[in-house]
């Protein structure tokens, strides 16, 4: 069972800790108030809430039970499903927020953000995670992290166009059929949604260094009636 981050920011308070609001955002005051709490009790201070700071946060009742470790930062991209970019002129702000947070020189929302949403999902959730030193570049992300098989919340890495192309897009695994992956990510249709890319055209699956791994979780799902995605900016 996983618990989400307003649980955790909750538990946090009623025991003296304090995460900031109780919004179910991973802020830096919710990292910081979780850090404090695995110093105070022995435990191994990364900010992330897996199977034994869960266990010790929440006294080994069922919230603490399985392998499968928290994904703070799946959660995070979860939190900005229909999020739109503005057509026409003007930008939207929340994505230029996203930019400015990470100091990363974004001009706006009709360049292709992709790879901006899946910073912001990882820098605002892991701080101590170290980006790709080009994080717009979706097929920069290939060196992120450390490699793993798909899985629930890894990041996923495409081609797009062709193999040979440059061009590329990343996101987060939601799930697969036999033919595609279910990807959580920005600028598909113009908006952070989910959308299926055919499996032939997977480059690399990652992980974050800082988090847990666990046991993979592969998500089946029944294939849907909607068309493969074959252009994502």
């Amino acid at each position: 069972m996983i618990v989400t981050t307003r649980e955790i920011q909750k538990r946090l308070a009623d025991i003296g800790y304090d995460p900031g609001p109780l919004d179910g955002i991973r802020g830096r005051r919710t990292v910081q108030a979780i850090k404090q709490f695995q110093a105070d009790h022995g435990l191994a201070v990364d900010g992330i809430v897996g199977p034994v700071t869960r266990s010790k946060l929440f006294g080994g009742g069922s919230a603490s039970m399985g392998l499968q470790p928290d994904l703070p930062w799946y959660e995070e991209a979860r939190r900005f499903l229909g999020l739109k970019e503005v057509s026409g002129g003007g930008d939207n702000r929340t994505i230029m927020d996203w930019a400015r947070d990470l100091d990363i020189a974004y001009s706006g929302d009709d360049v292709p953000w992709c790879g901006l949403f899946v910073a912001h999902c990882i820098g605002s959730t892991l701080p101590e995670e170290e980006l790709p030193a080009n994080p717009l570049g979706a097929r920069s992300w290939r060196k992120f992290g450390r490699p793993c098989e798909p899985t629930k919340g890894c990041i996923l890495v495409f081609w797009r166009e062709s193999l040979t192309s440059y061009k590329g897009h990343v996101g987060f695994y939601a799930g697969q059929d036999d033919a595609a992956y279910y990807v959580l990510g920005g600028n598909q249709s113009d908006s952070v949604s989910i959308t299926r890319i055919s499996r032939t055209r997977l480059l690399d699956a990652r992980w974050p260094t800082t988090a847990v791994y666990g046991e993979q979780q592969v998500v089946e799902l029944t294939p849907d009636s909607n068309p493969l995605s074959t252009d994502e900016a």
